[in-house]
């Protein structure tokens, strides 16, 4: 098998993964977590859940960022980055980036700071409503990125 096919493989893989992950995140288990009738419940499930989730993010998105990285090095396309038309790619390092910090800096450092008396205060709904939005508003523009890199990447380019 041809090494750039084999990382765009991956690399969708881990698209698929990641963002489909974060989907049913932002769909289904906090839609679920908000009706609870115990948000202290709801949020030690929800806090559960993370840690198994983050890790399967970070794999995925550690795949992402080598196999994206290793195609535009194959394929000398660092050209694309100063052409608006493939503003997809630029999105597509953003939305990594924002979701690696996410992963690998600001969740792990939510939890060393987390002690057995802030894990017992009481959780509103409105934390589940502003995780939610969160989630959402990453979400919109994940699916953005991706409807624009599928778009692009079989030659529909704007402007051109």
């Amino acid at each position: 098998m041809d090494d750039l096919v084999f990382a765009r493989l991956l690399h969708v893989l881990g698209v698929v993964l990641w963002i489909g992950g974060v989907s049913m995140v932002t769909s289904v288990l906090l839609p679920t977590l908000m009706r609870m009738q115990s948000m202290s419940e709801a949020m030690a499930f929800f806090q559960q859940f993370r840690r198994r989730f983050a890790a399967q993010a970070r794999i995925t998105t550690l795949v992402v960022g080598i196999s994206g990285f290793y195609m535009v090095y194959e394929l000398n396309a660092w050209q694309r980055f100063l052409q608006w038309q493939y503003w997809w790619m630029h999105a597509m390092v953003a939305i990594w980036l924002l979701f690696s910090v996410m992963l690998f800096i600001q969740e792990p450092r939510s939890r060393r700071h987390q002690t057995p008396q802030s894990a017992a205060v009481p959780i509103s709904p409105d934390t589940f409503t502003r995780i939610q939005r969160k989630h959402l508003f990453l979400l919109i523009l994940s699916l953005i990125t991706i409807a624009g890199a599928v778009a692009g990447s079989h030659g529909w380019l704007v402007g051109m």
